[in-house]
């Protein structure tokens, strides 16, 4: 399978904040800024696998900086790692103000993502070549997380994460 870039799975989607996706403190809901999150992490894995790609797991989420109404915001993800059927997706999420343009960083995410056919089956994705140094970042942590995740569902016998106990030895 032909290798891809994380860059060639990158979706922006880029939205206003309005007062029905708002709580009482006039913040964004944390289950709308989720979904917006699992929307662009979707289309990047799918952009990745050329396949219909379903949400596997939420690995994490920081919810670091409030979003208010009318906020513009912009969720920025890619693939930052495919393993046999699976892909990590990282997420970004930037809000901008509104009188000079700049944008803050959020939030960010961290999903997984299964390629599966159309009867539901996974099917092998290409491997990733991560270019940037953020990008390389993302990729070598990416093992780690996912043996952290497998150890802790009893997938994987803590012996076995080899990417885990190079950080203790």
């Amino acid at each position: 399978m032909t290798p891809k870039y994380p860059s060639q799975s990158l979706t922006i989607l880029t939205d206003l904040v309005l007062p029905s996706e708002t709580n009482h403190l006039h913040h964004l809901f944390g289950g709308e800024l989720l979904a917006r999150m699992d929307r662009a992490a979707s289309i990047s894995a799918q952009r990745h696998s050329r396949n219909i790609a379903v949400t596997a797991s939420v690995n994490h989420v920081a919810f670091t900086k409030a979003i208010i109404l009318g906020s513009v915001v912009t969720v920025e993800a890619k693939v930052s790692r495919a393993f046999k059927t699976s892909m990590e997706v990282y997420i970004d999420v930037w809000v901008e103000n509104r009188e000079s343009g700049v944008k803050t960083k959020a939030n960010e995410a961290i999903y997984t993502f299964v390629a599966v056919n159309d009867t539901g089956k996974p099917v092998e994705v290409p491997p990733i070549i991560p270019e940037t140094e953020l990008e390389k970042l993302r990729f070598d942590g990416a093992l780690r997380r996912k043996q952290l995740s497998l150890v802790l569902a009893g997938k994987m016998k803590a012996d076995d994460a080899t990417e885990l106990k190079a950080l203790f030895v």
